[in-house]
């Protein structure tokens, strides 16, 4: 009788908590190169070009079902750069909520530097992977598949993460986002 109960609850449980996951956006971490592409002047690149048009359209369609967040880090890179650029990157991001950069961001964001190999050029990047992980985001969208949307730097960032008892965003394109169903969620 007992366990049978409880097996009610626990089933009754996990169906309030899948409906929860179900109603509530998903959560992402939105890396620099999103704002730098939605805001740029059409490339003569066709594949940036393509990637311009691809981050407009999930700007357009998809963002609406995700909670989206910037850090600091994103502020700091967009801000550089091309005054007339520089504000409208700003512009697009004015009312995203800040994630701080933490010591724990910090201090994770140096463990990333010395496990992940990136180059020393790429500290911003691994800032951005640490903000997402520190925060429990669901996502970080990105276009830089150098340093972040790597499939060997994701690797290393899993065995990493899966060390230290953390949980590892799902990378993701705008490209690959827009492929999935109901744009990931």
């Amino acid at each position: 009788m007992y366990i049978l109960s409880y097996q009610i609850i626990i089933s009754i449980s996990w169906k309030i908590i899948i409906m929860y996951m179900n109603l509530r956006n998903l959560t992402l971490y939105l890396e620099s190169t999103i704002p730098s592409y939605l805001t740029a002047r059409p490339s003569r690149d066709l594949i940036v070009a393509a990637h311009q048009q691809i981050t407009y359209e999930w700007w357009q369609q998809v963002r609406p079902n995700f909670d989206i967040y910037i850090s600091e880090a994103v502020l700091d890179e967009i801000s550089a750069g091309d005054s007339d650029a520089a504000s409208r990157r700003l512009a697009i991001v004015k009312d995203i909520p800040i994630l701080a950069l933490s010591e724990e961001v910090e201090s994770l964001a140096i463990e990333y530097q010395k496990e992940l190999g990136l180059p020393y050029s790429a500290q911003l990047d691994v800032v951005h992977l640490a903000c997402a992980v520190v925060y429990e985001l669901d996502y970080l969208l990105t276009w830089n598949c150098k340093h972040i949307a790597n499939g060997v730097i994701i690797q290393r960032l899993n065995n990493v993460n899966t060390t230290l008892g953390r949980k590892t965003p799902v990378i993701i394109t705008p490209e690959e986002i827009l492929e999935m169903p109901e744009g990931g969620k």
